[in-house]
C-alpha cells in the first residue's frame, strides 16, 4: 500500500526539500481581501460579530460563514510512522503535512495536521473529539494497532463529522476495487472466493472487513499473523483478531493457501513463497503490498504461476495498491454533502468507482504518459495513481452513497452541475505535469545539463537519476565527481561526464561547428576556442551529434546570452519561430503567457505563430485554448501606432481557420475578468483567456518576472519552443526542482 509512488532520492534532497525557502510544506493564506482597513474590519471586528451571532442562532450556517465544510484535520500520534515505527508526535508532523498537500493537490481539500503528544487512548480521543467545531472531517493517520480501533470507533460514536483512519480503509477500498476486477477477469463471484490474509494488524483487519461487507464470506476467510493461522480458540490475540478467527485444521500460511484464490498480504517482504504461490488456486489473485520490498517479487510469482494477477503497492509494478487512489476523493464527496459519517456503503461505492474506472477505456494523456496503452487486464486491474477522472467518479459515488445510506446533511440535487464543479476545482496542468514525469520513468531518455559543476544543476541531475527519469549527461571538469561525492552520491563515477578539455568528440564538434560559421566570419581556431571553452557551445554540439536527447542549461548566465550561444549550434525547427512561455500554475487554473524570451518586436505572422503554438502546449497541458492578443487598447480604445501588428495578427488566424478561440486587442483585465469582457458582447471569447500572446518582448519581459516575484501562483518557464533540438533555458534562479521539470517536459516533448 502506498500514499505516493516509489521514487528514489538521497537523504540530503529530502532534507533541502523541505528546508528551503520557508520551511516545511504549507501555509495559511487568506482567501478574503486584508488590503485596507475596511477589510480588516469586516475580517475581525467589528464585521465578524455578524456571523458569529448568525451560527449561534444556526449552527448549519457555520458552513456558509467559515472554512469548516472545506476543512480536514490530519492527526497522529506518531506511534506508526510509514514502516519506521513509533517515533513520536513531533516526528510525524513532515508525514502530516504531507497529508495535507496531498488532500489539497489531489481534491482541493484543506488541511491542517495536528500532531497529539499522547499514546493515553482516551486523553487522544477526547483531544480530538473537541475539535468538532473546527472541521469538516478527521483523517486519522499513523496510528498503531490496536488502539486505533478504539480510537477510531470511540469517534465514529462522539463525533457528528466523518472520521477516517486512512491506514486502514483508505488501503482496503483500493483493495477492494482490484478484488472486484480481478473476481471478473477470472469468472469469479465474490461470495465463493478463498482469501488468506497475511497480516493481523490495521490495514489487514479493515480489508478483511470490508471484503466480508462486500459479499465475501466469513468462512472463506482465513487470516494469519507472524505465528501463523489466527484459529477459532487461540488465546494470544486481540479481539479485533479473534473477530476474524476461523474455524479450521489448517494452522500454517503455506496451509492456509493450498487451494486458496487471493493471497492478501500486509505483513512483511518474501513472506509469500514462490512453492506457496503454485498450491494457489488457478489465476491466484496476489495482493502483496509490504513495502517496500513486497511479500513476493511479481516476477518470481510470475514464474511459479504465469497465470496469476499481481498487485503490490509499488509504482514500479502493474496493479499499484496506492491510498491517493481514494482517500482526497472519499472526503470530497462526504464534505460535499456535509455526511455525518464515512459508512460501508461510501467505502464500497469509492471501491465500485475505482473498479469501474480500470475498466473504462483510458484517456490518450493517461496512455502516453505511462508509455503503454492501458486496457483492462491482468496488468491493469486498478486505475493509474493520476487519472484525472477519479475526482469526479469516485467523489459523485461517495456522495450518492452518502445520500442514500441517510448519512448526507446537505443532498446534491443536481449530480451533472456538482459533476462541473468537480472538474473546476483542479487545474488540468497539475494533473498533466504528474503524468509527464510518470512518462518520463516509463520511457527514460538522456538529459545534457550543460552547467554540470553548479551544485543545484547536480542536485537536479541527482534527483533525474535517482527518481528514474533517464539519464543525466553532465558537462564540466573532473572535479565534477568530488562536488558528486559531497552531496552524497556513493558512486560518483556512475555518472556521465564530458569535460571539453579532453573530449574525444571535440574535433567531430569543431568540424560540425566550423562547417556551420565558416560564413558567419568565424575562423577556424575561434569555433575550437568556443567547444573547448563555453560550456553550452559544448553541451549543444553533445546535443547535434546525438549525445542526449535534450539540453539544459540557464543558471549562471542571462538567458539572452545563453540562447545566443545555444543559437550557435542549434537552429530553429523549419517554419516555427522560437519563442519562450511562462506558465503561470495555480490550483484551479493556468495561464501561458508568450513570447517572454525571445522576439523583441513581433509581426503580425509572428504573433499568429506564437499564438498557433502556445495553443498546442495548452493542449498537451490538458486546457482548451482561449486566446487574447494583450494591448493597452480595447479594441481600438485608445488609439495608437502600435495596434497594427496585433489586429494583423487576428487576420492572420482568421485565414488559417484554426481550431482553437482567439480575440484582441485588449487589456489583461478583459482577457481575464468575465466581468470587465461582458461590456464587449461582440468578443469571441467564451470565458476568460488562458492564453496570453505579449505584443512585443518588453512588456512580455518585465510581465513574467513581476508575476514571479509578486503573483501568488507557481511559475514554470520560461520555456523555450520552436528549436530543431529540445533545449531548455532556465531561469538564472532555478531551483533542482524546476531544473528537473524542465527536463522532463523536454524529454517528454510536452516543451517543445
Amino acid at each position: 500500500m502506498s500514499d505516493e509512488p516509489s521514487i528514489q532520492f538521497s537523504e540530503r534532497e529530502a532534507l533541502l526539500y523541505h528546508s528551503e525557502g520557508r520551511p516545511g510544506k504549507i501555509e495559511i493564506v487568506a482567501s478574503k481581501p486584508m488590503a485596507t482597513q475596511r477589510d480588516l474590519a469586516l475580517a475581525y471586528s467589528p464585521g465578524v460579530a455578524v456571523p458569529v451571532q448568525a451560527i449561534a442562532d444556526d449552527p448549519a450556517t457555520a458552513y456558509d460563514y467559515t472554512a469548516k465544510g472545506n476543512l480536514v484535520a490530519v492527526v497522529s500520534n506518531g506511534t506508526a510512522i510509514l514502516g519506521m515505527g513509533n517515533l513520536g508526535a513531533l516526528a510525524s508532523k513532515p508525514v502530516m503535512e504531507g497529508k495535507a498537500v496531498l488532500f489539497k493537490r489531489f481534491a482541493d481539500v484543506d488541511s491542517i495536521d495536528l500532531e497529539v503528544a499522547t499514546e493515553d487512548v482516551d486523553a487522544f480521543i477526547n483531544c480530538v473529539a473537541l475539535l468538532e467545531p473546527s472541521f469538516g472531517g478527521i483523517n486519522l493517520e499513523d496510528i498503531k494497532a490496536p488502539e486505533c480501533f478504539i480510537i477510531e470507533q470511540t469517534l465514529r460514536e462522539r463525533m457528528n463529522i466523518p472520521v477516517f483512519h486512512d491506514d486502514q480503509h483508505g488501503t482496503a477500498i483500493i483493495v477492494a476495487a482490484g478484488l472486484i476486477n480481478a473476481c471478473m477477469l477470472t469468472g469469479r463471484r465474490i461470495a465463493e472466493v478463498k482469501v488468506v490474509v497475511n497480516g493481523a494488524g490495521a490495514a489487514a483487519i479493515a480489508c478483511t472487513e470490508l471484503m466480508k461487507a462486500m459479499g465475501v464470506r466469513g468462512d472463506n476467510v482465513i487470516m494469519c499473523d507472524k505465528t501463523g493461522v489466527i484459529y477459532r480458540g487461540r488465546d494470544d490475540v486481540n479481539q479485533w483478531q479473534s473477530a476474524h478467527a476461523a474455524e479450521t485444521d489448517r494452522r500454517t500460511l503455506t496451509e492456509a493457501l493450498a487451494g486458496a484464490d487471493v493471497f492478501l498480504g500486509l505483513s512483511a517482504a518474501g513472506a509469500l513463497k514462490p512453492e506457496m504461490v503454485k498450491d494457489m488456486a488457478k489465476a491466484p489473485l496476489i495482493f502483496a503490498m509490504a513495502n517496500p520490498e513486497p511479500e513476493i517479487r511479481p516476477e518470481l510469482a510470475k514464474a511459479a504461476r504465469p497465470d496469476a494477477i499481481i498487485a503490490t503497492g509499488r509504482s514500479d509494478y502493474p496493479n499499484q495498491v496506492n491510498n491517493v487512489l481514494g482517500f482526497p476523493f472519499i472526503f470530497r464527496g462526504a464534505l460535499d454533502v456535509r455526511a455525518s459519517a464515512i459508512n460501508d456503503a461510501m467505502k464500497i461505492a469509492a471501491a465500485n468507482a475505482i473498479a469501474e474506472l480500470a475498466r473504462e477505456r483510458v484517456p490518450e494523456e493517461v496512455a502516453a504518459a505511462y508509455g503503454v496503452r492501458h486496457v483492462f487486464g491482468p496488468d491493469y486491474i486498478i486505475p493509474a495513481p493520476f487519472d484525472p477522472r477519479l475526482m469526479e467518479n469516485v467523489s459523485i459515488a461517495v456522495a450518492k452513497a452518502a445520500m442514500d445510506s441517510g448519512v448526507a446533511t446537505k443532498p446534491i440535487l443536481d449530480i451533472e452541475a456538482y459533476r462541473q464543479t468537480l472538474r473546476a476545482r483542479l487545474n488540468p496542468t497539475t494533473a498533466v505535469l504528474t503524468l509527464a514525469y510518470e512518462g518520463a520513468r516509463a520511457r527514460p531518455k538522456r538529459i545534457i545539463f550543460a552547467e554540470g559543476e553548479e551544485e543545484v544543476v547536480l542536485r537536479a541531475a541527482i534527483a533525474f537519476k535517482e527518481g528514474g527519469y533517464g539519464t543525466p549527461v553532465l558537462v564540466g571538469r573532473e572535479e565534477v565527481y568530488d562536488n558528486l561525492k559531497a552531496l552524497g552520491v556513493a558512486d560518483p563515477h556512475e555518472y556521465e561526464l564530458h569535460n571539453s578539455r579532453v573530449s574525444p568528440l571535440v574535433p567531430r564538434m569543431v568540424d560540425f561547428l566550423y562547417a556551420r560559421l565558416q560564413r558567419r566570419g568565424y575562423l577556424r581556431r575561434e569555433v575550437e576556442r568556443m567547444v573547448n571553452q563555453d560550456r553550452n557551445i559544448f553541451a549543444a554540439a553533445l546535443l547535434q551529434l546525438g549525445e542526449g536527447d535534450a539540453m539544459i542549461t540557464g543558471v549562471t548566465r542571462t538567458w539572452a546570452m545563453s540562447m545566443r550561444e545555444v543559437k550557435r549550434v542549434i537552429d530553429a525547427e523549419p517554419g516555427r519561430t522560437p519563442f519562450g512561455i511562462h506558465l503561470m500554475v495555480g490550483q484551479s487554473h493556468t495561464v501561458f503567457i508568450a513570447d517572454t524570451t525571445v522576439n523583441e518586436r513581433p509581426s503580425a505572422e509572428q504573433l499568429a505563430d506564437i499564438a498557433e503554438q502556445t495553443a498546442a502546449v495548452a493542449r498537451r497541458m490538458g486546457h482548451e485554448p482561449r486566446v487574447a492578443f494583450l494591448s493597452y487598447s480595447t479594441f481600438g480604445n485608445p488609439r495608437g501606432v502600435f495596434l497594427d501588428n496585433i489586429r494583423e495578427a487576428v487576420t492572420v488566424l482568421d485565414g488559417r481557420r484554426v481550431g482553437f478561440e482567439y480575440e484582441g486587442e485588449m487589456p489583461p483585465d478583459v482577457a481575464l475578468n468575465p466581468k470587465q469582457l461582458a461590456n464587449y458582447p461582440f468578443a469571441r471569447l467564451s470565458g476568460p483567456a488562458n492564453v496570453l500572446i505579449m505584443p512585443g518582448l518588453q512588456s512580455a519581459h518585465i510581465s513574467a518576472k513581476l508575476l514571479r516575484e509578486l503573483g501568488g501562483d507557481n511559475v514554470i518557464g520560461p520555456m523555450l519552443i520552436g528549436m530543431e533540438k529540445p533545449v531548455q533555458i532556465a531561469a538564472m534562479t532555478a531551483t533542482a526542482s524546476e531544473l528537473v521539470t524542465l527536463a522532463v517536459l523536454a524529454a517528454g516533448g510536452i516543451a517543445r
